[in-house]
């Protein structure tokens, strides 16, 4: 799955008013257009990144660091701070990317969370999940877009749930634990904040869609810029942040709504995926990219809302894995609607799908659409109608 085709508005907009050099794991391609320059280097390796750094700042005089890429979080704090530049604590972000640390923290600043529990074997998650009741949640302690999350709802499931989610586990850096948590019934939303010198400020809430049961794959987002959630759930978002340490950067909090209360599922301490932060600056005019980027070099950022509509986006899945052998919308309707923002397809003929568990978000997603409307049920109701003149074939594996 192509970065440009999800962080490349980000790179877009950052580059509109700043000079951009970049460090990035291969050698640039569709980036070079929005560069002054670059460093080939894996930002993953602290010695190669900071040799990077080290190397740009003898050419220019760099302002600010940032990345919106989840597992370069903590390397890129670290290198701000080696070139005394602002960031978030190093220290406090390993907490953001812990998420048993970060579970830690809630119950101590008191955030309303979820019960967990850090397991380290099958057996373990088996005492775990019979002390919390089912159904519980079975995660990785360190990753990312819920891979590896999945939902148990009885003792027989626990023991394949466990070897899923501890594969995907075994991947992280922070930690490679497994946790075992309480299930929150409830609608999915996301916060999107901006914090700047220890002052958050809430920008917008996103309402989620996620399906594939007992998975947690995400489907579909929306943000309405006068989404009359925003209210409940920013003070909860706020103390998250708090809690963990975030002082400076975009953050994306993950809740869930549970008998009209907020409770915290995780701290991103980076813009959203899945173009979230585009359908933000659709629906109210603020730019979460810029505004990363001033934060990054310790400027106070624009946060004025300028519209006040909303944008939804629906990801693209094939309903079965398989070869991809048709993708493409009717053009009929890009010509007679202004609505549909844009469409968006990164598998092409021939690619192979693979849906999860056996797949991820890599393996399976062909694309998305993004529509607009004046409200949260118009711009869902027009995802729906451009989401219904796709045509997509697979040939089944």
């Amino acid at each position: 799955m192509e970065a440009h085709a999800y962080r490349g508005y980000c790179l877009e907009n950052v580059a509109d008013q700043s000079v951009v050099v970049l460090i990035s794991g291969a050698e640039p391609t569709w980036e070079k257009m929005f560069l002054l320059d670059h460093r080939v280097a894996d930002p993953t390796d602290q010695a190669a990144l900071a040799a990077a750094g080290r190397a740009l700042t003898e050419r220019y005089e760099l302002a600010g660091v940032l990345t919106w890429t989840e597992w370069y979080l903590v390397p890129v704090a670290r290198l701000a701070r080696q070139l005394g530049l602002p960031t978030t604590a190093p220290e406090a972000l390993q907490g953001c990317r812990n998420k048993h640390t970060s579970r830690t923290l809630f119950a101590r600043h008191g955030v309303p969370s979820a019960l967990s529990l850090n397991v380290r074997t099958q057996q373990e998650a088996a005492d775990a999940a019979a002390l919390i009741s089912y159904p519980v949640v079975l995660k990785p302690a360190a990753h990312a877009a819920s891979m590896g999350v999945i939902r148990v709802d009885t003792a027989d499931e626990l023991p394949t749930a466990y070897a899923f989610a501890a594969q995907t586990a075994g991947h992280g850096v922070e930690s490679t634990q497994v946790l075992v948590e309480e299930y929150l019934e409830g609608p999915e939303a996301s916060v999107e904040c901006v914090t700047y010198q220890g002052q958050t400020t809430v920008v917008a809430v996103t309402r989620k869609t996620v399906g594939m049961p007992p998975l947690f794959e995400e489907l579909a987002h929306v943000v309405d810029a006068n989404d009359p959630l925003l209210a409940a759930v920013a003070p909860v978002a706020v103390a998250a942040l708090d809690a963990v340490g975030v002082t400076d950067g975009v953050s994306h909090v993950e809740i869930r709504i549970v008998d009209g209360r907020p409770r915290l599922i995780e701290v991103n301490a980076r813009i959203a995926g899945d173009m979230i932060g585009h359908l933000v600056h659709l629906a109210t005019g603020v730019d979460l990219a810029r505004a990363a980027a001033d934060i990054a070099c310790g400027v106070l950022p624009d946060l004025t809302p300028t519209r006040s509509q909303a944008a939804a986006i629906r990801l693209i899945y094939p309903a079965y894995s398989g070869t991809l052998t048709e993708r493409r919308l009717d053009a009929e309707l890009t010509e007679r609607t202004d609505w549909l923002e844009r469409v968006t397809f990164h598998r092409d003929a021939g690619d192979t799908l693979v849906l999860p568990p056996d797949g991820d978000m890599f393996s399976a997603r062909i694309g998305y659409l993004i529509t607009t409307g004046p409200n949260a049920e118009v711009a869902q109701n027009r995802s729906t109608e451009a989401y219904g003149h796709l045509s997509i074939q697979v040939t089944p594996a």
